[in-house]
């Protein structure tokens, strides 16, 4: 069963959590990861992307000269897909790019995420987050005691105003609540720090 070491804001050892062999002990799924992002990613697509067909574009609807005796092509209209500003064939129009994965995937790549950055000794827990000031400077200095440099996930239980308002001007670092925990974040951050509420109710999820 894997063990992590649960800290407070002075980066000091308060105790040792152990950890769901279910969750936290899952091998590492190329495949089933490689299928979650991609499945997280078309559902961030807008789909709004539209053109116009020769119906819908503007312009007369006449025949703008007659068929024969001219020596010009014959034409039937200034909308006509061959010609500029014309109408578009086959172009893009909006759509919805999302799909179903099922929760077992879902789930499934995660805990894999999560086992491997555990393995990495890049996943994190610390006692609780509460911060005596929202302001940016002194959860910067937190984050220096620590040692936490380069992109950060910052994972707690709840809304926490002074967590949220503290770190959202600092680059690479993003604050979530457990519930908002996805793959796509998962593998994007380099270190993931979970108040010790936060990782007891993923592993309560993801052990279903």
């Amino acid at each position: 069963m894997p063990t992590v070491e649960v800290r407070n804001l002075e980066n000091e050892v308060v105790g040792e959590l152990e950890l769901s062999d279910r969750v936290f002990g899952a091998p590492l799924n190329r495949s089933l990861i490689y299928e979650a992002v991609r499945w997280f990613m078309a559902k961030q697509r807008a789909g709004t992307a539209s053109t116009k067909t020769r119906g819908e574009v503007s312009g007369s609807g006449r025949k703008l000269w007659r068929q024969k005796g001219t020596g010009r092509a014959r034409v039937g209209s200034i909308r006509t897909p061959l010609w500029r500003h014309g109408g578009t064939v086959h172009g893009p129009r909006p759509r919805d790019y999302s799909y179903h994965l099922p929760k077992k995937m879902r789930r499934g790549a995660l805990r894999s995420v999560l086992s491997e950055r555990l393995r990495e000794g890049n996943l994190r827990v610390i006692e609780a987050f509460e911060l005596p000031t929202h302001k940016t400077k002194a959860f910067a200095h937190i984050l220096d005691r620590l040692e936490l440099d380069g992109k950060t996930l910052i994972i707690d239980s709840h809304e926490n105003w002074n967590l949220a308002l503290a770190s959202r001007n600092l680059p690479g670092v993003k604050v979530i609540e457990s519930r908002e925990l996805n793959i796509y974040d998962a593998l994007y951050y380099q270190k993931l720090v979970f108040s010790k509420a936060a990782i007891e109710q993923v592993e309560k999820l993801l052990a279903t």
